[in-house]
């Protein structure tokens, strides 16, 4: 059933706007004049379009950065706190014996925005013209992931879909909490470093530039330091704009390779685990993110070869995606998930020996979940101390630039001074 957008006054004189379900824009004005609005105007709402529809932009590389670029913004934490809220109430209403489609209808009524009205409208109807939830959810990958709509699918065939609903509310509100810790832990040093570079900027182009040309008029022949500060201080005076440049063209550089170079992606992602104090609490979220989605997606009940490839397109890490892959077809081939788990030597020994032990007593999903766990746990260990190294190296940085130029000005004042 299509679905209208519109603009009414009610009978109060008030301005209205909304989406009503209509067959047509006749039938939608009916139910409108029914419910006391007087249309001023209406159009349907189209959906996603489909495969093959025309309008379909053309591959290129413009395209493929627009597209990459809506992939970066529909995941941002607004739609990631929509999803979770919603998931955990859908869940929590079909558990308490609350129909489909009548848990749908309260998604729509408490809806906060008109995008993720007409979203769930248009899941309602898909669901009431008699497709299941998980094909209704994959119309909409913007806002549902393949792991949500596979854990959704696999819920539907075992009858369970209100555990798997509160399941995944958990998982994601588990992978909010870890990504929170980890950006806090990052942002802290990056608000240095950022500060930093801004004071120093500021008094090599503005603050230096005036007392060293002060120090020159008095004709002496300045000390070596303060003759390095005058020429570096000249050189962000006159090329400033290619440090901007400079950073441009890297962001672009790294962009480009990580998103369109499967080896690029390898170099950078395998340089990020292996730099000091970073590459650890990368590491630990990568192998907390790896064990807690396979384990949710186990507990749903996705098969186990599914659920790597699932798992392997999350960890957002090529090294450990690789070696999930590695895993996957070597199930395929026959064997447990233990051994190619400890051949990739990616995973610390004790993932390998712990999965091992919950294969042999059949409690894999469980001890997936406490791999996770203890690595939660590690991450914030590890961002604790990250935080407290990085700190004193960069006040001590910001303090050796900051004297140097304290001592290259200095320098002039005290021998014209002894003169």
């Amino acid at each position: 059933m299509p679905i209208f957008q519109y603009k009414a006054i009610s009978t109060a004189g008030e301005q209205r706007s909304g989406v009503v379900d209509a067959d047509t824009a006749r039938e939608a004005r009916d139910i409108l004049r029914r419910d006391g609005l007087l249309v001023s105007a209406i159009k349907q709402s189209h959906g996603r379009p489909t495969k093959g529809s025309k309008g379909r932009a053309p591959d290129g590389f413009l395209a493929r950065i627009l597209k990459s670029r809506s992939q970066r913004l529909s995941t941002s934490s607004r739609d990631l706190d929509l999803v979770t809220g919603v998931t955990r109430q859908l869940g929590t209403m079909l558990g308490s014996g609350i129909p489909m489609t009548e848990a749908l209808r309260a998604m729509i009524d408490q809806a906060d925005d008109r995008r993720s009205e007409t979203i769930f409208r248009q899941i309602r109807e898909r669901v009431n013209q008699g497709a299941s939830l998980a094909d209704a959810l994959e119309e909409h990958p913007n806002l549902f992931s393949s792991l949500y709509v596979n854990m959704i699918r696999a819920g539907e065939a075992t009858g369970n879909v209100d555990v798997v609903l509160m399941r995944l509310a958990d998982y994601m509100q588990a992978q909010r909490t870890l990504r929170r810790k980890v950006v806090g832990a990052m942002t802290y040093p990056a608000m240095m470093i950022g500060l930093g570079l801004i004071v120093v900027t500021a008094l090599m182009a503005w603050v230096v530039p005036n007392i060293t040309a002060m120090l020159q008029d008095t004709g002496q022949v300045l000390p070596l330091p303060t003759q390095i500060l005058v020429a570096i201080s000249s050189v962000f005076q006159n090329y400033w704009w290619l440090g901007f440049l400079g950073m441009a063209a890297l962001s672009f550089a790294f962009e480009r390779v990580h998103q369109q170079s499967h080896r690029g992606r390898r170099l950078i992602d395998r340089w990020m685990l292996k730099m000091p104090i970073v590459g650890d609490v990368l590491l630990k979220q990568s192998v907390s993110r790896f064990t807690r989605t396979l384990a949710t997606l186990l507990q749903s009940g996705v098969p186990a070869v599914q659920s790597l490839e699932i798992t392997r397109d999350v960890v957002q890490n090529t090294i450990i995606s690789d070696a999930t892959e590695h895993i996957r077809v070597r199930i395929l081939e026959g064997t447990d998930l233990a051994t190619p788990l400890k051949q990739t030597g990616v995973f610390p020994s004790v993932v390998g020996y712990m999965v091992a032990v919950g294969e042999q007593s059949g409690e894999i999903e469980q001890m997936l979940d406490r791999i996770a766990d203890a690595y939660d746990e590690e991450i914030e260990i590890a961002t604790d101390r990250m935080t407290s190294v990085l700190e004193p190296i960069m006040i001590v940085c910001l303090a050796v630039v900051v004297g140097f130029i304290v001592v290259s000005i200095v320098l002039p004042i005290l021998q014209i001074g002894q003169m």
